[in-house]
Order: structure tokens, then sequence, then C-alpha cells
């Protein structure tokens, strides 16, 4: 693979033909995936650590990342998930008193490719006009129409399931047993700070995302939980199947792809969105009421709200583009939200939605 310079040049190419020219950083290695971009200004360690982003590479708009480092404990999950990192300015000094290395030491020990000296502001433009393309990222490679031929054979997210390697191979208990309703957790690629939440209030056990229904009937839990998690939500039917029959025996709750699933589960439809939305800044509407929430999203997909059927109602919508953000069916004890409340990164507007899930299925409270 060889060592990394700072000055060695890197390729960026998109599937439509565009080329860009960088500086690699990272492991030296080439990449490809989907591009998305977010426009957090900090967070970018649990960007990085976010299961969700399996199959993308993630273009940061805030110009200059890096600078606080990465730190012990920040991190989402075990891994970095990104297949690349692109940024207009790289920081390879931090300046923060608990950090332990810099963003190119941490991306080379987990084998990810990083670009910089890239126009981010150009190439989100370029996405917002021309959808989520796929790409190919090379510090090896220099031949411009090889890249670009190879983007356009790579994969996509469409009909991907790319919950399978993510999720965890064995159930497991995830913080202290205090003799508190049950929570089971579908992981499809959950996020430690989600279930840090969800631990709060509930003794959580984690299961694949293969455990069958049977299986967490016996246990009767008082919530079934579906995780936030990469891909396409309708390639996922051993998914579905197993939600279905749960489905009015336990409250089920879902955030992000969870919530994906449960539209699904009720009836529902999904589709791909131009650009999905990858931020920490996006407002949500409660349909309710007046309240507005500022909140932290990953997703490339969502519920088509034409598609839902009578007993399900819309809690919530992004007022960007009026996408369905939340679902509620009270006879069944379903409820599920697009965003996600526990805000790492973004802000913590929502993250009273916890309490609120947790009244939901303990005192069938409609919550929402």
């Amino acid at each position: 693979m060889g060592t990394n310079k700072q000055d060695k040049t890197a390729i960026l190419a998109l599937e439509d033909g565009l080329v860009l020219q960088g500086r690699s950083f990272g492991y030296d290695v080439d990449a490809e995936g989907e591009l998305v971009f977010n426009t957090a200004m900090t967070g970018y360690q649990e960007v990085l650590t976010d299961p969700s982003y399996r199959g993308q590479m993630v273009v940061m708009t805030y110009p200059h990342i890096g600078n606080y480092g990465v730190v012990q404990g920040d991190e989402e999950s075990s891994n970095i998930w990104v297949e690349a990192f692109i940024v207009k300015e790289l920081c390879r000094k931090f300046y923060k008193y608990n950090s332990e290395k810099d963003l190119d030491t941490y991306l080379k020990e987990y084998k990810i490719a990083g670009i910089e000296g890239i126009d981010t502001r150009f190439l989100t433009r370029h996405i917002r006009e021309n959808g989520s393309l796929k790409a190919v990222l090379s510090s090896t490679e220099k031949n411009k129409d090889i890249l670009v031929d190879r983007a356009k054979e790579s994969l996509g997210l469409e009909g991907r399931d790319l919950v399978k390697g993510v999720s965890c191979e064995n159930s497991f208990f995830f913080g202290e047993k205090k003799n508190r309703p049950l929570c089971i957790a579908y992981d499809l690629g959950g996020k430690r700070a989600i279930f840090n939440q969800l631990s709060e209030r509930f003794d959580l056990e984690v299961v694949p995302c293969t455990e069958p229904a049977e299986s967490v009937l016996e246990k009767k839990p008082a919530l079934v939980f579906l995780s936030n998690g990469p891909g396409d939500p309708s390639a996922l039917d051993y998914i579905i199947s197993n939600v279905k029959k749960i489905l009015g025996k336990i409250p089920i709750v879902g955030i992000c792809l969870g919530h994906q699933i449960l539209a699904q589960v009720l009836g529902g439809k999904t589709y791909k969105l131009k650009f999905g939305h990858h931020g920490v800044n996006h407002p949500v509407r409660k349909t309710s009421g007046s309240q507005i929430d500022i909140t932290s999203q990953n997703h490339s997909f969502s519920v088509a709200l034409d598609t839902l059927p009578k007993g399900v109602e819309v809690t919530h919508l992004n007022l960007n583009d009026m996408t369905c953000e939340g679902l509620l069916a009270q006879e069944l004890r379903v409820c599920s939200v697009q965003y996600h409340p526990e805000a790492s990164p973004g802000p913590h507007d929502a993250r009273k939605l916890f309490d609120f899930f947790y009244d939901f299925c303990v005192s069938s409270k409609n919550i929402l």
C-alpha cells in the first residue's frame, strides 16, 4: 500500500464524470461508495463511527476538520464505517485537553482513506443539484477515465442489505440490570448514544438483526426497539417479517432505519431521497401543534406519506422538505421518529423523546 505523505495526490471521480484532485490523508487505499454531505460543524468522530454511514463517502461542509482531535469515549461504535472522508482542510494538530490523537492517525488505524484540498462547497452544491452519486477515491490510479468507469460500476445503496455487516453477532445486555422494565433492541447498526439513553430507563438487551420474533416474545419485554442503521430499508424483508410477528403484542419504537422498517410493517413504502438528510440542523415540527425541534439526522431514504394506511398518524414533518419525520399507530402501540433524538452529535431539543418512549410502552400514554 505504501506510506502516506501529506502532499500525495489523490483523485475523487464521480459516476457523472466530475473529477476533483486533492491531497491524500488517512490510509493509502482506494475507496468507493455513494457521496453524501454532512453539514455539522463538529462531531466528526461520531459521524465516522456511526454504522448508518456504511457504504457512503462523507463530505464535510464545514471547511476546517480535525481541530479537536480524537477523544476516547466519543465514538458511536467500535469501528469507523464511512468508506472515505472528504474535507476542505485537515487539521493535523489538535487543541483539546483530553484528545489522544489527530484525525489523520485515527483514519490510518482503521484503514480509511481521506482526501483534503477539495472545494467541498462546490462538491456539496453538485450533490444537491444532481443527487447522491457513486464515486471512487484513489491515490494510486491517475487515469481519470478509468476512475469514472469504476465509479459507474460500483455499488450504490438501493437494494442493498448493509445491516448484516454492522449488527452484533450475539445478544448482550447494555448497561446495568436493575430489575426495570425490559427493552429488547434490534441492533440494525445502533449508536451507543441511543443505547445509553435507553439503558438509563430500561434494562436493555441488544439482539442481532436476525433474532427470531419467537425468541423476543418469549422474553416478554416491555418494549421492542428498532435502531438506526445503513442501507435500503426495502431490502430488509427478514427484519420486516420478524417485526410483523411482534406487531400488536408488544409496544414497538423505531428510530431512523427503525422508523422506515415500522412504516413498511404498517403497510407503507419507502423511497430514496435525492441527497438525503445528514446534519445537525434539521427543523422538525409536530403536526399536532407548533412545537419545532432542531434535530440531528442521517438517512438517505424516507417514508412515502401517501402510502400510509388509515390508523397510522404522521406526528412530525421536516420543515425543509415536508418529508415524514414521525409516525404513531396508537391502537397497535407503535411509534417512531426519523431523526436521532439522542443528539450525538447535535442539539438536545429532542432528547426528551426517550422519556416519552418510556411512558408510551409502560403506561400506554399517547405521547407523540
